[in-house]
């Protein structure tokens, strides 16, 4: 396998924000791509993400043995993204950070995979309180037993057009006349582009030096909850109050908030997301990153009016805010 010459590679979860950007570079790449998602019908988009024939979308179980055999069927690589923000029915963190990155592991080394990266997040503890993160860690180690040589990427949170962090600061920020700084909103992160994460996935499916290392990927900027939400009022010309909201106060409204996904509704705060916002979301000292694949990082400030002009009052032509 190589850069000149690339196959086939299966994308697990490629339908979602993360997963449409890196099937739209494994693309321009020249990779044959098999989408292996529960709903194919949510994929559609992404044909036009390449030539004719060069995508297609599969259903597949992750936690399916035999699903998952048929999408790894003659497949020179592949990817896993799957992963949950919260847990509903059957998509608990156990099945969908553990059991299912074991049974991809399992039937790509069975079946001879050349590259198997694992993309799992900034945070991931084995000894987290947070099931998210301790749940994540079980899956790296899961993946590594099985085939050592596998590649695992830690993103910190992910920010891009279509993302689930700044639009959803902004959406409430329409809705609301104030915002929670959860902590005191001192919980440092260092969003990482969705772009850079794309290539870097890219880029360590092709490396063959990549084999057995993990990198974690953060953008240029370290910034506390607070500075996030003021880049968020910054872009969206919103003046909403700042209401600082104790680690235990947001507990519990996030043990209430979660009950909405028992609905099928998607919950403005659980409980588990609060514990890991106890701890800062940042690259570890000394880790690989993108500096190792080569990549550039891209700044937040760079992309986030590119996006956030749609929660203006005015729209995208509205008043330009203050420097």
């Amino acid at each position: 396998m190589s850069e000149a010459a690339p196959g086939l590679i299966t994308v697990f979860g490629g339908s979602g924000f993360v997963g449409s950007q890196v099937v739209q570079d494994l693309a321009r790449r020249g990779w044959r791509i098999r989408v292996a998602v529960r709903r194919p019908d949510r994929a559609w988009k992404l044909q036009t993400s390449g030539h004719v024939g060069q995508i297609q979308a599969v259903r597949c179980d992750a936690n399916d043995p035999a699903g998952v055999e048929a999408a790894l069927q003659g497949a020179d690589a592949a990817i896993n993204l799957i992963g949950v923000l919260y847990e509903a029915g059957a998509r608990s963190f156990q099945a969908m950070h553990v059991d299912a990155p074991r049974t991809i592991a399992e039937a790509a080394a069975a079946a001879g995979v050349g590259r198997l990266v694992h993309v799992s997040a900034i945070g991931a503890n084995p000894e987290s309180d947070s099931d998210y993160a301790r749940t994540k860690a079980a899956g790296e180690m899961v993946v590594r037993e099985v085939k050592p040589d596998a590649v695992i990427i830690r993103p910190s949170i992910v920010f891009g057009a279509g993302d689930d962090f700044l639009n959803r600061f902004a959406a409430m920020a329409s809705m609301a006349p104030a915002l929670p700084l959860i902590g005191g909103g001192r919980t440092r992160f260092q969003p990482v582009y969705v772009g850079d994460v794309a290539e870097a996935i890219a880029r360590a499916v092709e490396r063959p030096d990549a084999a057995g290392r993990t990198f974690e990927l953060g953008g240029p900027e370290v910034m506390t909850f607070e500075e996030v939400l003021k880049l968020v009022l910054r872009e969206t010309r919103r003046d909403n109050a700042l209401i600082p909201l104790p680690f235990f106060a947001a507990r519990a409204i996030g043990s209430v908030a979660q009950l909405s996904a028992v609905v099928g509704m998607a919950p403005v705060l659980t409980r588990d997301q609060v514990v890991s916002l106890e701890s800062d979301n940042v690259v570890a000292d000394g880790a690989e990153g993108l500096a190792e694949l080569g990549i550039e990082p891209t700044g937040v400030e760079a992309i986030a009016p590119s996006y956030l002009w749609r929660y203006r009052r005015g729209g995208q032509f509205s008043e330009r805010p203050a420097a």
